[in-house]
Order: structure tokens, then C-alpha cells, then sequence
């Protein structure tokens, strides 16, 4: 059984962010570039807006050559807005749940409204590991 440990254990603080002002090709060559298929959306103050994902940037390019318009726009024309988000402080086996009963691949961890971290399932499976080895 896991020991009771925390997001903020196995968190990923060095992040790849977006504001609603970024030009969706160039968070779309970040998400190419860090080998990342998301990235949390901050406003100038570090508070969630919003998130980015592949399939949003997917969908962005399919609905613009559909309706046979220019390519581009910002990050905030395609972002979804609601975000699901885990505290700082809540338990890895929560986190894991989180993933298991709704399909999430990442969560952004906040402190109140500020974006602290991100924690994903490759995350949770190195906690895992971590444990396992420590026996």
C-alpha cells in the first residue's frame, strides 16, 4: 500500500505556460518542441484561465480550413476554460483516482488560484516506482 504523500511531492515545477495573448502557432511549436501535450494557461498575475491541449490546437486548424479561413489566432480563442485542477496539498492516491475516473492525463496543481505545478499519470506511475524500490 502506498504511504500517503502528496501532488506537491511529484509535481513538475519547471512548466511550459501560455497566456490567452500567445499566438496559437507558437504555443502549438512549444507543444512540439517539449514533447508535451499540454500546458496550463495563466493571466499576467499567474492565475488558471484556461488550458491547452493537442486536440484543442487539433480543432482550432480543422474548424479554420473548414470554414476555409486564414490559419492562426491566440491561445485564448481555442483554450478550454474550465479546468479541473488538484490542490497542492491533496493525496497521490486522490490524484490517481482523478485520472482513473475521468480520463484525465494531466492536472495543473494550484496554491489557491496560482498555478504551482502540473502533476501527470507518468508522474503518479514514478511514485510508484519510488515506493516499490523503498520496499
Amino acid at each position: 500500500m502506498l504511504r500517503s504523500v502528496k501532488a506537491q511531492d511529484y509535481m513538475c515545477e519547471k512548466l511550459v505556460t501560455f497566456t490567452p495573448e500567445t499566438d496559437l502557432f507558437d504555443a502549438i511549436n512549444q507543444l512540439i518542441e517539449y514533447g508535451i501535450t499540454g500546458a496550463p494557461v495563466i493571466d499576467r498575475h499567474g492565475k488558471l484561465v484556461g488550458l491547452l491541449s493537442e486536440a484543442d490546437c487539433l480543432r482550432a486548424i480543422l474548424t479554420l480550413t473548414y470554414h476555409e479561413e486564414e490559419m492562426g489566432g491566440v491561445v485564448g480563442d481555442y483554450m478550454v476554460e474550465e479546468v479541473h485542477t488538484v490542490n497542492y496539498d491533496a493525496d497521490i492516491i486522490m490524484v490517481a483516482e482523478e485520472f482513473i475516473n475521468n480520463g484525465r492525463r494531466r492536472l495543473p496543481v494550484v496554491n489557491g488560484d496560482k498555478v504551482i505545478g502540473q502533476i501527470s499519470r507518468r508522474d503518479i506511475l514514478r511514485a510508484v516506482e519510488t515506493f516499490a524500490q523503498d520496499g
